[in-house]
């Protein structure tokens, strides 16, 4: 007989293994999807219950950033925090909330479509299949989501309502006097009525149609620009900021990414700046989240400064417009607007060789510098570090304050997509400047008085103003600090029309559009003039047609010069389109961009509030109970939001200006869509690699005294992500076949704070385990099956262990302490296995306690225990708090510093009587001899000097 058989042979028949937990976690599993366990009410509507035992309670939403459904499934990563939430989510029902937890899918997106144009199969089959797969791994972890609620962004029934919030947006303009958007009819009503100027001051009713629609279009909340956007020729599409890396390459397939001028279609999420930062002190996130937005809006106070030119005057934007004497040169980036207009066809007189770059004539020179910055990356471009480059466009700008003339460079460390695409270069006070002066032999001039000692070259400190006076001018700033200079300088500026004292922000506004296939399409068509005119509501969803090839046109990675060619452009019979829009059949031409992947997840957690309601995104009797603001200045929204840190500045930002848009314009309660946001860690692993650098299957790799082999042939161990082609992937299926899923479950959250990343180590999962086991023979015996639980009261100390662990447990779960919560379970669960019987006032709660993390174990013991009903919505355990009162301490007693002793005495024993108690259990110590000192501390220790 082998090993393994004896050993099979002698495990009792009633004992918990991963073959009996997977057959009591698929039963409960069916048993919760038929009872409909987790399906939470709403106050109104089709999901309305008056029956469910938590109707009107008090309400909590918890909320999981949604996955994006990848056709290599789940590792055991990924459900640290769905598996948090549902612990926590349990934990606040069993405490008498109302909660609602769902789970979608975020569908739309480039891995889908990549896959399509590789394999030719639909992006929707495979996005599909997924989503089935990933919705039966995580009911194998025994999820207790409301399975109604289920949305994925690719559904038409949801990319509707992501239309529709389109078209609100679309429709809207943003007031800065009433701080908030507002119907973009009532902004037309104003220039008809004459209570709005126009922007040149002429009466609405002078101005043609087109000039009607330009002023509007220039107002609205998502409008189409031709500006500088980021161009990804090996992806064939553009990328918002926040999708390029610090490198300048692609979040996605980590292509080059370059500036182009190209018309697109964008969100002004710039006019919410402001409200976007100072919500923040209103959210309950952690201070880097808030921090790493704060920095991304990047708000600037300072001014606009318009230096005049020989065509239209060049307007700067500059934090210390204090410093505007200084100005000794401009820097436009290469794509800025005026450089072609400006740039004349000889070089003037007395043009330095040094700034032709070798050229004969401006218009050449501009136009080798710009194929060469064209193909860097704004890394390289912005980098400190590297050697200033630049070429005079062969014209010359007034500096207002002084008069003179000052060259006008291009040059690639300034940005078109920053600020005004302008600066004044000002050498003394910037070093960046100064080096570029020093390049191309360029004046500097100090307009900041270095502190005592300086011998650098750009002083970039604070300092009285020099240099800094124009009598002529009627403006003197010298001796002035910089807060009383900079406010002088824009005083004059205001007065003289040079320029005024302005806000800017590092946010740029949202690029919205995609050239690719997988996405939802806009409600969008074009007249014969090319005007945008949104679709009625009523013709929504614009629904996606099929194609026959999902790829965009895609380039050499390196051609900066190539164009965005899209799929759906190919499809003719669907881009060209008879519609009746009201004034009768007209031909039109479909957008033929889609919204980016960030469109659906701007809003999911609003259609988890009323998935099948087809009238409204959402009732707002649903919306106010589930999300609305609980007191006066409370924000709304979420009640607890987990997910990655790395989602800051991107759909953590996104979803907060869309729900900033539907709440002004009265759809909303909240004006925040994420009240608590909690951060999971990561959970990591171990990877290796043989001698040639290749990794090795993990798993496969055994440890002898300290060093790594895989059979005979040592490998290098190195700790990081878990992944695929890491060869180190532990699939939460393979732990649930092999210890079962409350096992998994339960090592998870005990592997260290939720907040915290983690070392993956499959063999520590065995701990997990045993402590199962424990629990289950705690209450059933593994002999005979029958239960092992008395009647009897409990002991005095297993009583007080059992409400200290209750009092324990409680705390922990409300504060999200998981792994604390669990280790007062198994020290309860020791406390048990010396009793011949558990009494059933301790075997209860324990199980009750267990619920969250093991929760069909749990139910399963409660059964067995008598009880028809799931434990899903029993009573939490209460602490009985007389019993958590100790009545007897045990006192360590040190003399000079070495424990000698211990006394045990009453809780509430008086100090001298403690060391009464302490000085007669260690007087053997003290030969007789009286103590220097007796210090005690009440409740924890005694220490004597003798």
């Amino acid at each position: 007989m082998t090993e393994v058989a004896a050993a099979a042979t002698d495990t009792p028949p009633f004992r918990y293994t991963a073959a009996l937990a997977g057959e009591i976690e698929h039963r409960w599993q069916d048993i919760w999807q038929e009872r409909g366990t987790f399906r939470a009410p709403n106050p109104t509507g089709p999901l309305a219950d008056p029956e469910h035992p938590r109707a009107g309670a008090e309400k909590l939403f918890v909320l999981d950033m949604f996955p994006y459904p990848s056709g290599a499934g789940l590792h055991v990563g990924h459900p640290l925090g769905y598996i948090g939430t549902d612990c926590y989510a349990r934990f606040q029902r069993m405490s008498g909330r109302n909660v609602l937890h769902a789970m979608g899918f975020d569908a739309f997106g480039l891995p889908a479509e990549q896959y399509a144009v590789q394999t030719g199969t639909h992006p929707r089959t495979t996005t599909e299949a997924n989503i089935e797969r990933y919705r039966a791994q995580l009911r194998r972890l025994g999820l207790g989501h409301d399975d109604r609620r289920s949305v994925a962004t690719i559904d038409t029934d949801f990319y509707r309502w992501t239309q529709w919030i389109f078209l609100q947006v679309y429709n809207s303009w943003y007031d800065p006097d009433a701080r908030k958007a507002r119907p973009i009819t009532e902004l037309i009503a104003e220039f008809e009525a004459g209570t709005r100027p126009t922007p040149d001051g002429q009466s609405w009713a002078a101005l043609d149609a087109d000039q009607r629609r330009r002023i509007v279009d220039d107002h609205r909340l998502a409008y189409v620009s031709e500006a500088p956007v980021n161009w990804c020729p090996g992806l064939g599409t553009v990328l918002a900021n926040e999708e390029v890396t610090a490198e300048g390459r692609s979040e996605r397939g980590n292509f080059p990414v370059f500036k182009r001028n190209l018309k697109q279609w964008m969100m002004r999420i710039t006019a919410y700046g402001d409200r976007l930062i100072e919500d923040l002190d209103a959210l309950d996130w952690p201070e880097p989240i808030k921090m790493m937005q704060r920095n991304w809006i990047g708000r600037s106070t300072g001014a606009h400064i318009d230096f005049p030119t020989a065509q239209e005057p060049i307007r700067v934007f500059t934090t210390r417009p204090d410093t505007v004497f200084g100005a000794t040169y401009m820097v436009l980036a290469p794509e800025h607007a005026l450089v072609d207009t400006l740039v004349p066809a000889a070089w003037p007189e007395q043009t330095k060789p040094a700034w032709t770059g070798g050229h004969a004539d401006p218009r050449a020179a501009v136009a080798a510098y710009r194929a060469a910055a064209a193909a860097k990356s704004e890394l390289e471009r912005t980098a400190d570090a590297k050697e200033k480059t630049g070429v005079f466009i062969g014209a010359y700008a007034t500096n207002p304050v002084t008069g003179g003339q000052i060259p006008i460079f291009i040059a690639d460390y300034v940005l078109a997509g920053y600020g005004t695409g302008a600066i004044m270069a000002v050498p003394g006070q910037d070093e960046r400047d100064w080096a570029f002066a020093e390049v191309f032999d360029l004046p500097i001039v100090r307009t900041v008085a270095p502190s005592e000692g300086f011998d650098g070259k750009a002083y970039t400190g604070d300092g009285p103003a020099i240099n800094s006076a124009a009598p002529e001018r009627g403006i003197d700033l010298n001796g002035l600090d910089v807060a009383e200079a900079k406010a002088k300088i824009i005083d004059w500026l205001e007065a003289n029309e040079h320029g005024a004292g302005a806000v800017t922000y590092r946010l740029r506004d949202w690029l919205f559009s995609r050239q690719r296939y997988w996405g939802e399409p806009f409600p969008i068509v074009y007249d014969e003039a090319g005007n945008a005119i949104a679709l009625p509501e009523e013709m929504l969803p614009v629904e996606l047609p099929e194609v026959d090839d999902f790829s965009p046109k895609t380039y050499d990675p390196l051609d900066a010069n190539s164009e965005p060619e899209t799929p759906l452009s190919r499809r003719k019979d669907w881009v060209e389109v008879e519609l009746d829009l009201g004034d009768g059949p007209k031909r039109y031409t479909r957008e033929t961009n889609v919204m980016p992947q960030w469109a659906g997840s701007c809003w999911y957690e609003l259609r988890y509030l009323d998935p099948t309601n087809s009238a409204q995104f959402v009732d707002p009797a649903n919306e106010r109970y589930w999300m609305g603001p609980q007191f006066p200045g409370d924000c709304g929204g979420t009640d607890l939001y987990v997910g990655g840190q790395e989602h800051a500045v991107l759909h953590l930002l996104y979803a907060r200006f869309w729900h900033k848009v539907l709440y002004d314009l009265g759809h909303v309660s909240s004006f925040e869509p994420f009240r608590r946001l909690f951060n999971q860690g990561m959970i990591q692993a171990y990877a290796y690699t043989d001698e040639r650098g290749t990794y090795v299957p993990a798993e496969e790799v055994v440890e002898r005294d300290g060093t790594y082999f895989l059979g005979e042939a040592q490998v290098r161990r190195e700790y990081g992500k878990m992944g695929k082609s890491l060869k180190n992937v532990v699939t939460p299926d393979d732990m649930c076949a092999t210890y079962g899923a409350d096992t998994f479950r339960v090592y998870e959250m005990s592997m260290g704070p939720l907040e915290v990343s983690r070392p993956w180590e499959t063999r520590a999962v065995v701990g997990s385990y045993r402590f199962l086991q424990r629990v289950w023979r705690s209450v059933v015996d593994e002999g005979s099956g029958e239960l092992r639980v008395t009647d009897a009261p409990a002991d005095e100390a297993t009583r007080r262990l059992l409400h200290k662990t209750i009092d324990g447990v409680g705390a922990d779960m409300a504060a999200i302490r998981f792994n604390t919560a669990i280790s007062k379970l198994i020290e309860l669960t020791n406390g048990l296995t010396k009793l011949a019987a558990t009494p059933r006032e301790v075997a209860e709660p324990l199980v009750l306690m267990l619920a969250p993390f093991a929760p069909h174990i749990a139910e399963e013991l409660w059964a067995k225990l008598g009880h028809e009903r799931s434990l899903a919505y029993e009573a939490f355990p209460v602490a009985d708090q007389t019993l958590l009162v100790a009545e007897l301490v045990t006192y360590p007693v040190q003399v000079n510093g070495k424990v000698r002793g211990r006394v045990e005495v009453a809780a509430d024993a008086a100090e001298e009587t403690v060391r009464a108690a302490a000085l007669e259990a260690v007087a053997g110590q003290l030969g007789g001899k009286a103590p220097r000192k007796v210090i005690v501390i009440p409740g924890r220790m005694v220490s004597v000097v003798a």
